[in-house]
């Protein structure tokens, strides 16, 4: 079975690879800048048609993961030509040769469909992105809609990926160096483990499971507190996190107060369950010490 993994060397693409090579498939990772650690590197662009079409025809997957997109909020809001390129119709294009290949696939999509008036949202409810970032991925979904739309929630992991560090590394970083650090207290996100994320989906498509499903953590969480608790799982001075408002930072584009995910449906469907927070930190411990 060929797999091609999109966003080959990005946190959550990366992470795939790594799994599905020891599970046996054939791993293909696409990259435009960053060359993958994991299956065969594959240099396209996402923002360039022909670039998609040659690699999808020379490659003709069995499975296709679509994780790479344009997901610096900021520079979605300021570049949105560019961003509807890469996310919209990257997406569509993509979509479109799965389907004339008969090839299955799955998009991952984003929290930040959602405005974060309520939280724990449901797949099911109402979604009214408020920048746009949210909104290019949002149209990515309605190409999408046959196959497999997961979406997720500020991924972490034990390595920085695409030469990007990631929040909670970004946190332990910054600890370990008893630098201080802001941490806003007021933004309720449920944070993902790229591990438990990568499981999850190789999950689906093993058994090739179709619609919506929100694959995140388990834990309700505010950016404050989820900091808090990677300095006790890693024994790091808390007094090094000072505590902050949405309001004070600076941000080009708007971000969604409370855009945690319910995963019950995952929990209820799937052998490889969402991890709760403690779990998943426990799991980021010991691979950054193996």
């Amino acid at each position: 079975m060929k797999i091609f993994i999109t966003g080959g060397s990005g946190l959550l693409g990366s992470k795939i690879a790594e799994i599905s090579l020891e599970e046996g498939y054939n791993v293909y990772s696409g990259y435009n800048k960053n060359k993958p650690e994991y299956g065969d590197p594959v240099k396209y662009d996402l923002s360039n048609p022909k670039s998609i079409i040659n690699v999808l025809n020379e490659i003709k997957p069995d499975i296709i993961i679509h994780t790479a997109a344009l997901t610096d909020v900021d520079k979605c809001e300021i570049e949105r030509e560019l961003a509807y390129k890469i996310n919209v119709e990257g997406t569509k294009i993509i979509a479109e040769i799965a389907r004339k290949m008969n090839s299955y696939m799955i998009y991952i999509s984003t929290d930040y469909v959602f405005d974060g008036t309520k939280g724990m949202y449901k797949e099911e409810d109402e979604t009214n992105p408020i920048n746009y970032y949210g909104y290019t991925k949002l149209l990515g979904e309605k190409y999408c809609n046959d196959f497999c739309i997961v979406r997720t929630c500020v991924i972490y992991g034990a390595k920085p990926a695409s030469g990007k560090t990631n929040f909670a590394l970004w946190i332990i970083n910054k600890l370990s160096n008893n630098e201080k650090i802001k941490i806003i207290t007021d933004q309720y996100i449920t944070p993902t483990f790229n591990t438990n994320l990568a499981r999850m989906i190789l999950e689906c498509i093993d058994r090739k499971l179709r619609g919506i499903i929100h694959l995140a953590g388990a834990t309700r969480i505010s950016r404050y507190e989820f900091s808090l608790e990677i300095a006790k799982e890693f024994n790091l001075n808390p007094n090094l996190i000072t505590p902050a408002k949405m309001d004070e930072i600076k941000w080009i584009a708007r971000r969604p107060r409370d855009s945690s995910l319910d995963t019950s449906k995952a929990r209820n469907l799937l052998k490889e369950k969402p991890y709760d927070l403690k779990k998943a930190l426990r799991e980021l411990r010991k691979e950054m010490e193996a």
